[in-house]
């Protein structure tokens, strides 16, 4: 019996945005969206700060130096909004 092993890479290969959402593309394959209201920071950013991001933690993270966020692939494949800080 062959067993094939799901192989999965969960680094991030680009990041985009539409009007309303945060789009990651990860190496697998794989594509997350997500709220962009779920991510205040980034909501509130213009588009030429959003634009500016970087890889971060290996890979499995994201950075953008302009607006002082940083998320995880993990956080966002469980649907993990920011923690508001009010």
């Amino acid at each position: 019996m062959n067993i094939s092993a799901r192989i999965t890479d969960e680094r991030v290969l680009d990041v985009r945005f539409d009007a309303a959402s945060l789009i990651v593309d990860l190496m697998d394959g794989r594509t997350i969206s997500a709220p962009l209201a779920w991510y205040p920071r980034l909501a509130r950013a213009t588009p030429e700060a959003r634009a500016v991001w970087e890889k971060a933690g290996g890979g499995y993270g994201i950075h953008w130096p302009e607006i002082d966020e940083d998320l995880s692939t993990d956080g966002l494949l469980r649907g993990a909004p920011a923690v508001s800080s009010r």
